[in-house]
């Protein structure tokens, strides 16, 4: 009886396998039992994956931004440069404004990396956004900055720079800093030098921070809560080797040339090539009863043998002993003697 039960019970009704009351119980408990270690295994849907970005990309980032902005600093003085000498140094301070606030509307302001982040893979994400995409794959997801973040990032960086460099300028002009002028001046300017020691202490307590968290280059990011975190995953980097080997060949090619140079004779050189030049008129023209070599009025004329070309005595016999085989400058011929012009023969001595 208990058999046929069994059986019935195990037997399919209405297309469904029913199991007996034990096995059901002990799938129940085996699920009930390991559902903790599955939640314990399992990642934390809304949790941030812990990133480190390489504080040199940011470093050279920024590095990058601001030698972009000093090319077109200078292509722009290049268009000024027919104006009146020192105008255009008075509008130093809002030229650099002008940049920078182009730099930034074409850039933070359209959701876009800088030139100097947009080479290194980095862009700027709002740490402060607290709503993160479950699908966390690479811990590189976020917001980028918001309108109010891409504002006062403008105004920190253009017209705080720009209100402090005229600040400056015009207290330098001023003398604020005299101890003739009257007392509030003095005070502002004493004002000014404090603000200028502040910041700089805060600018290396936050390079410290950088150095040790990775985030955060300058105080204006950290203020805004505005994070580098690279743009993409992957990156693929084109490592082009022409330049360097172009470097590599004329540095070897200078380095030749300066340990033979010296060696050669400019004259023989000269005499070498004068058969292979274009312009033989200009030989004609030659002054022939100056000295070629000094370009001056023979003294103590001497002439080559056999050319029979008259030079000073100075100047070829120091020639012919310097160089055995000393050509005449005039016809390339080699000189055997030389002969005093009207008097004997002077046989050059050879080296032994």
């Amino acid at each position: 009886m208990d058999r046929q039960n069994l059986a019935s019970s195990s037997s399919p009704r209405g297309g469904a396998t029913v199991l007996p009351f034990p096995q059901q119980d002990a799938w129940i408990n085996t699920y009930r039992n390991l559902l903790p270690h599955w939640q314990s295994l399992a990642p934390p849907h809304q949790s941030a994956i812990p990133i480190s970005i390489s504080r040199v990309n940011q470093v050279d980032a920024g590095r990058l931004d601001i030698e972009m902005s000093a090319m077109l600093k200078e292509q722009l003085v290049k268009v000024f440069s027919l104006m009146k000498p020192g105008m255009l140094f008075q509008y130093e301070p809002e030229l650099d404004a002008f940049l920078e606030f182009l730099i930034w509307r074409f850039s933070i302001w359209v959701d876009k990396p800088t030139p100097g982040n947009a080479l290194m893979n980095l862009r700027y994400r709002d740490e402060r956004a607290s709503e993160i995409t479950r699908k966390v794959r690479t811990g590189l997801e976020g917001p980028g900055l918001t309108v109010a973040q891409k504002i006062w990032y403008c105004v920190a960086t253009v017209g705080g720079q720009y209100i402090w460099a005229r600040l400056q300028s015009f207290s330098a002009f001023r003398r604020w800093g005299d101890s003739e002028q009257r007392s509030l001046a003095r005070g502002v300017w004493l004002l000014m030098q404090r603000m200028e020691g502040i910041y700089k202490a805060a600018s290396f307590s936050n390079l410290l921070l950088f150095l040790y968290t990775g985030r955060y280059r300058n105080l204006i990011e950290r203020a805004l809560r505005a994070r580098l975190v690279y743009g993409s995953p992957n990156m693929n980097r084109a490592v082009s080797f022409e330049y360097m080997n172009r470097q590599l060949v004329w540095n070897e090619f200078s380095e030749l040339l300066l340990l033979l140079l010296p060696l050669l004779n400019s004259a023989s050189v000269k005499s070498f090539l004068r058969p292979f030049s274009k312009d033989k008129s200009s030989d004609s023209s030659v002054d022939e009863t100056l000295c070629l070599i000094c370009q001056g009025t023979p003294s103590i004329p001497f002439v080559a043998i056999p050319c029979q070309h008259r030079y000073c005595y100075y100047c070829l016999q120091t020639r012919c002993s310097a160089a055995p085989s000393f050509r005449c400058p005039r016809c390339g011929e080699p000189v055997a003697a030389m002969q005093r012009h009207g008097g004997l023969v002077s046989n050059i001595p050879q080296k032994q």
